[in-house]
């Protein structure tokens, strides 16, 4: 297998050089054919784009893309996947939050799934964050139908040809991922879902509980969605 794996990063000094180095030594036990690396550093204000430049150096399979500017994790997931070269994409979140050695149980499901989305087993998070993704999940279900655990897990596994199949991505919000779904569903896909380890964030600031996010993600860009599936 040739897989491309991304972390989108934003203000994650402190946790990016572990959790490339950390993805790397798993990756370099996986016998995989060929595999990339690609940081993307949404416009962070503080050494991200510099440690991630060191990571560069120091490992040819490994490349940054910068955004000038923050631009929101959406946009960085949707860099990511358009810059992905090989055949399977996969994506965490740069803040080591999640237990990559189980990217072995993604590809394992490869064979009988064209997209793999992890959902938290137990989510190491403030009530809030587990309310507003409880009530994020019924909405995809009652406006788009979409049936999953946890929509906005930021562990996911897919063919590049799904991303093919269902460009372009309208979304650059927090709706990202539950639109990359919604329209992979639509066209018959499959879709497996298996459960992962989160572990609480040991540093750095979250930014998804920001209430301008969760009204973009959650009301603006759903109806836009919605609007363009429907009324077309």
């Amino acid at each position: 297998m040739n897989l491309s794996i991304f972390f989108p990063a934003f203000n994650e000094e402190e946790n990016l050089r572990q959790t490339i180095e950390t993805a790397r030594s798993i990756l370099n036990k996986l016998g995989l054919a060929n595999y990339e690396i690609i940081i993307i550093n949404d416009g962070s204000t503080d050494r991200t784009g510099e440690v991630a430049e060191a990571l560069v150096n120091i490992d040819p399979t490994i490349r940054v893309i910068h955004h000038n500017k923050n631009e929101g994790y959406g946009a960085a997931l949707k860099t990511g996947l358009y810059a992905a070269k090989y055949e399977w994409i996969a994506f965490t979140d740069a803040d080591g939050q999640y237990d990559f050695s189980e990217i072995q149980n993604f590809l394992e499901k490869s064979n009988s799934a064209d997209i793999v989305i992890g959902y938290r087993a137990r989510r190491a998070d403030s009530l809030i964050r587990k309310i507003n993704t409880r009530l994020f999940n019924i909405e995809m279900f009652l406006l788009f139908g979409l049936q999953t655990k946890d929509v906005d897990c930021g562990f996911k596994l897919l063919k590049k040809e799904v991303l093919d199949r269902i460009a372009p991505l309208q979304s650059d919000g927090a709706l990202i991922e539950a639109e990359l779904l919604i329209k992979a569903q639509k066209i018959g896909f499959r879709i497996a879902q298996i459960p992962v380890t989160h572990f609480p964030r040991e540093a750095g600031k979250q930014t998804g509980a920001n209430l301008r996010v969760i009204w973009k993600g959650a009301v603006i860009e759903p109806i836009k969605l919605w609007w363009t599936l429907h009324m077309r």
